[in-house]
């Protein structure tokens, strides 16, 4: 069973793949930089030290910002055919990002993709964010799966 149409992935795909849909500006502040990095056990002094040269935010810290939409309307209705949960983010980080920056998030959507397993169907959606300096230095990708897995009896659809 599937949690799609037939051909209904491929028209998903066509509309949604690489369109952005949001943006946003985001100002890096000291502080927040340097309790992302204590709250993700950084001990090396380029990230815990301000006084250190090079110093910069841990690698993960853009993923903590969200645009003003997570998805776009079309797409979150996809979530109520089944049960939708987070599937995690993963971070490439292209260049420093240091205190006092501005960024500019773009959101997109990168990927629809189905697979099944042995819970059943499932439908990826891969929301990015792209974050480039005010010069449009890229400086981060974060990309985040929601899934949407498939119900598979009555006491899972509560």
């Amino acid at each position: 069973m599937s949690l799609l149409e037939e051909g209904e992935l491929d028209e998903l795909r066509a509309e949604w793949v690489g369109r952005q849909f949001d943006e946003k500006e985001f100002e890096v502040s000291l502080e927040r930089a340097q309790l992302w990095a204590r709250a993700c056990g950084e001990t090396r002094p380029e990230f815990c030290d301000s006084q250190h040269q090079d110093f910069q935010v841990p690698v993960t810290f853009a993923s903590q910002y969200t645009g003003r939409k997570a998805f776009p309307k079309e797409l979150t209705e996809l979530f109520w055919r089944g049960l939708p949960f987070d599937a995690g983010k993963r971070v490439e980080s292209h260049a420093p990002i240091r205190p006092g920056e501005k960024l500019i998030g773009r959101s997109e959507i990168h990927d629809i993709y189905e697979k099944t397993g042995r819970s059943g169907s499932m439908l990826f959606i891969v929301h990015r964010m792209t974050f480039t300096g005010l010069e449009d230095e890229l400086k981060s990708i974060v990309d985040w799966r929601m899934v949407v897995r498939e119900k598979k009896n009555k006491s899972e659809e509560s």
